[in-house]
């Protein structure tokens, strides 16, 4: 008989490191929240925090912290599922949680370092100890050798496993792309004088090390989670997992091309950038069949609902805010105007949260289930399950808001900076100034506070979902499991 407690018990080793991950996980997706509100604030007050905590430092820390969370929530995840899917202990465990706690140390010291020290020249030795310079992967170069070695050494317990115990379709899609995982970051380390060598091989990791290898990581962990929430067949997601992987190829390798229109790179690149982008979002389409599909030939008979929740927005977001808001201005002959504008903040915002935080938060739900003693999370839960429905509404409702009012941003900086002025500085700051973009900042702020208090509320439902609840959830077992 369950009893909703918490018991790590009944956790194998794999799991018992996943909840160190999810724990730093949430740590950080809250300073993501919290510098990103900041940086808000700084947009409708400049002066705000002016000199003290400077826009450029609250911008800095609000991406990176997302950019660590998600990954520490793909890593807890493939930690999570690792020793069932293999049928074995995880090979190295102790190595495992020793990266684990390098890697959180060295993720505390960079944001110290973001936070106290970045002013002052930037030369040989600032590149190595305060911030390599590269936006969105500003951190020093010491501390991006430590996170390949601690992807090398995620690898090591991820093939050293799979290679022992059963391996599969997932397993064998999961390993080659941890490969490019940990091969893919050293991209961003080259020094070349060159500005456009520099940003060609910056794209890779912006592109292909965030965007093709995670989507294959999301894909191999969403997978895995509709057999556990649905029963789903392992043939059908394997499938649409091998599916996926071969269109990335093409649509996510070729497709990297849309980021070189404006760098000094060859024109061909305007055709081959434009035209694979397009395609860009037809293996997201193909997910999105997946999910509903299975969902609906299994009847939805999960007793997860929080979970499964999150797995379906997880489908939609990926496909309306990586697929469609991506595709609405990579053509070459709209990009012109929009690159660097709001519009690529609209996508961002979009795509992370519905291609990858939306599936971490599912996976999360899946931990708190089993650290309850795998209590039932369908219907008829303690108060209709308000604090899961209303954390899930805001945190969509306030992302997608910010997305549309930066939207209307992106839309007002293409008009008056790019067609108008014909991107002069004077352009620029009648852009900055029209009050069509300081109106859509001050919704942006707003509605960053309604993602805020969606966090809040899932931060207190995962705490305390499944406390005191007696039923247990059902055994679902996958029809015709054959790898």
């Amino acid at each position: 008989m369950a009893n909703g407690a918490i018991d790590t018990a009944a956790l194998n080793g794999g799991q018992k490191l996943a909840l160190h991950y999810f724990a730093v996980a949430l740590i950080l997706f809250a300073a993501q929240i919290l510098f990103g509100l900041l940086a808000g604030i700084q947009f409708v007050k400049p002066d705000f925090l002016f000199g003290v905590l400077d826009f450029n430092v609250n911008r800095m820390v609000h991406i990176n912290a997302m950019v660590v969370w998600l990954l520490y929530g793909f890593i807890g995840a493939i930690y999570w599922l690792l020793e069932e899917e293999s049928g074995i202990a995880v090979v190295g465990l102790q190595l495992g949680r020793i990266a684990f706690w390098v890697l959180t140390a060295a993720v505390t010291v960079v944001v110290l370092v973001y936070l106290l020290v970045q002013s002052g020249a930037g030369n040989d030795t600032t590149i190595w100890l305060i911030n390599e310079g590269r936006e969105y992967i500003e951190a020093p170069r010491w501390a991006d050798i430590g996170i390949v070695v601690v992807m090398l050494v995620f690898f090591y317990n991820v093939a050293g496993t799979f290679s022992k115990g059963r391996w599969s379709g997932i397993a064998g899609v999961l390993t080659l792309d941890l490969v490019a995982l940990a091969g893919l970051y050293l991209a961003g380390m080259f020094y070349v004088t060159n500005i456009t060598v520099d940003q060609y091989w910056w794209w890779w990791v912006i592109h292909l090390w965030v965007e093709a290898t995670w989507e294959v990581l999301v894909g191999c962990i969403m997978a895995w989670s509709l057999m556990k929430l649905l029963g789903v067949r392992r043939q059908i997601v394997q499938t649409w997992l091998y599916i996926e992987v071969a269109m990335m190829f093409g649509s996510g390798i070729l497709g990297l091309g849309h980021h070189y229109f404006w760098i000094g790179t060859p024109e061909y690149w305007l055709t081959i950038g434009g035209f694979f982008s397009a395609l860009e979002p037809v293996p997201l389409v193909a997910m999105v069949v997946h999910a509903v599909y299975d969902a609906g030939v299994h009847k939805f008979k999960s007793g997860n609902h929080p979970a499964l929740g999150w797995v379906i927005a997880h489908a939609f977001g990926n496909f309306l805010g990586a697929g469609v808001w991506g595709f609405m201005h990579t053509l070459p002959q709209i990009n012109l105007y929009t690159h660097g504008t709001q519009w690529s903040a609209s996508h961002g915002h979009l795509a992370f949260f519905g291609a990858y935080a939306t599936l971490n938060i599912a996976v999360f739900y899946m931990a708190a289930q089993k650290l309850r003693g795998n209590v039932w999370m369908g219907g008829g839960l303690a108060g209709n399950g308000w604090k899961w429905k209303w954390s899930m509404a805001l945190l969509n409702f306030g992302v997608l808001g910010m997305t549309v009012a930066l939207l209307i941003a992106g839309y007002e900086q293409s008009f008056v900076e790019r067609a108008v002025e014909g991107s002069t500085w004077g352009g620029y700051f009648a852009a900055q100034n029209h009050p069509w973009f300081q109106q859509a900042m001050v919704w942006r702020l707003a509605l960053g506070v309604v993602t805020a208090g969606g966090l809040v509320l899932l931060l207190w439902d995962l705490l305390t979902i499944g406390k005191g609840e007696s039923r247990s959830a059902p055994e679902l077992s996958p029809e015709a499991d054959a790898a």
